[in-house]
């Protein structure tokens, strides 16, 4: 083990966010160019694009929890998350670059619907960010102790991730989206590849709560299950909405959509209210990771919605500029978000985090993030307001994806970390596919697309309340050393 991971110093946490930040900016450029593509391009309407975007979710629901479980038991390549860091490193580079020519892969391949094309590109695409998306999180559980060490693992790692976002974005809003993509699929392979090499896998895996203990074996699918409980309303809305979609069938009505949003409000209400006995320190974490994945569910319908829709939004709404100039207002926007993304975890949420705790910290900049968002839709009518709504938008999006991944680490065994990582996933792909297909549907059929900011608004609030249910972990001991050597690397 080399002597800056055996130390934690602040070096080796850089190293540590690389393999993540190269997934990050993969999804980055996804974001940033993928919509633009379709609707300037290939003028796709807004529900087309929705279901291109429907690619991501469907490949992280199987992905993502299938890798957790795989990694979690094999090891090759001097590794356990190493190799499939690797694979979907190099696959997203190609993937990515694949981009700019679904017309000429359409063309070649003799397909007259660029949707279908676009979908097997996306779903390529997204398939390499889910191979890898898993294990450069676990990665960090594996090689950090629990506690304001392992805090600091994904504060650092969103920090990093963010700062090479706002980067790229940067170079689509000074250039194009052209250039964007090429530089990113360039550090996706660079940055998923060399620093992965350079961090030292434990070969086993020891549960912090049940060291001495057998290593528990995979849970059954019924148990899985029964884990998932708070997403079941997401899942069955979107098994219904893939097949009416994909099968090309007409509904006029939204009966589905309000039955399976009343049995999604009840699964969660269950949840939250849920309280596990008293003494079971493994039935309380069971109970406390199901009310995470309740409180991330909303927070994912929010900020997907905005990913997806923000560019045909903007193209209604600044009707007159052309693909480029709309392109470069949109780089701006998730630019602007990011850019915050970037400077607050390790400068403002992790000391914040270590004085009011981490749900709340998490809570809190939820609220900012809804007001933002709710200012969106009142005032975005001209690119400085949307800006502005995204430069506050920004400290909800910093907490995102940061802090839900150390509160959410410290409620299971660390023997199957790939496991629950994979299953912590679905409460982001599974809101993220009922955005493309059931939110989509419902912002192509009202006449104010503007709409999607106060969706998005009105997921947020609603996550950062259900966050507050989430009980507090206590600090392991042994975690408070290891926050103090680190602090020596400042």
């Amino acid at each position: 083990m080399r002597a800056f991971q055996r130390n934690l110093t602040n070096p080796f946490y850089i190293v540590l966010g690389l393999p993540a930040t190269a997934m990050g900016l993969a999804l980055s450029v996804q974001i940033a160019a993928l919509s633009w593509i379709l609707t300037t391009q290939y003028n796709l309407d807004i529900h087309d694009i929705g279901l291109v975007w429907a690619a991501g979710p469907l490949a992280g629901i199987f992905g993502q929890v299938i890798i957790g479980i795989i990694s979690d038991k094999v090891w090759f390549w001097n590794g356990r998350r190493r190799p499939f860091i690797l694979i979907g490193g190099f696959v997203g580079a190609i993937s990515l670059l694949s981009l700019p020519y679904i017309g000429v892969i359409s063309s070649a391949l003799g397909f007259e619907a660029i949707v279908g094309v676009a979908l097997v590109v996306a779903l390529t695409l997204d398939m390499a960010i889910n191979i890898s998306f898993n294990p450069t999180r676990a990665i960090i559980a594996d090689v950090t102790p629990e506690g304001v060490s392992r805090t600091k693992g994904y504060t650092w790692m969103q920090t990093i991730s963010g700062t090479l976002s706002v980067g790229g974005y940067a170079i689509g809003a000074i250039w194009d989206n052209y250039v964007l993509i090429y530089v990113g699929a360039f550090l996706t392979f660079a940055l998923a590849i060399f620093p992965t090499l350079l961090i030292e896998e434990p070969r086993e895996l020891v549960s912090a709560d049940e060291a001495g203990a057998e290593a528990p074996g995979t849970p059954s699918l019924l148990r899985l299950l029964v884990t998932i409980r708070p997403l079941w309303g997401f899942l069955l809305y979107d098994a219904y909405a893939l097949v009416i979609r994909l099968g090309g069938f007409e509904v006029s009505h939204f009966y589905v959509e309000y039955l399976c949003g009343g049995l999604t409000l009840l699964f969660i209400a269950l949840t939250v209210l849920d309280k596990a006995p008293s003494g079971d320190a493994k039935a309380a974490n069971q109970v406390e990771f199901k009310k995470v994945l309740a409180a991330h569910s909303f927070s994912w319908i929010g900020i997907q919605s905005i990913f997806v829709f923000l560019v045909p939004v903007l193209e209604i709404r600044f009707s007159g500029l052309d693909a480029l100039e709309l392109g470069r207002v949109t780089s701006w926007s998730f630019l602007v978000l990011n850019a915050v993304a970037a400077i607050l975890p390790v400068f403002a949420l992790e000391p914040m985090a270590r004085r009011i705790g981490r749900i709340r910290t998490h809570a809190l900049s939820l609220i900012i993030m809804s007001v933002a968002f709710a200012y969106g839709y009142v005032a975005g009518f001209s690119d400085w307001q949307i800006w502005i709504t995204m430069l506050f938008a920004g400290v909800g999006w910093a907490a995102i994806v940061s802090l839900p991944f150390a509160i959410m680490s410290q409620k299971v065994d660390q023997t199957q970390m790939g496991l629950y990582m994979g299953l912590f996933n679905l409460s982001v792909v599974l809101p993220q596919l009922l955005v493309s297909l059931g939110i989509g549907l419902f912002v192509s059929r009202v006449e104010d697309k503007g709409i999607i900011f106060m969706i998005a608004s009105i997921s947020i609030a609603i996550s950062a309340a259900l966050w507050l249910f989430v009980k507090r972990s206590k600090t392991h001991p042994s975690d408070v050393t290891a926050s103090v050597q680190v602090g020596g690397g400042h």
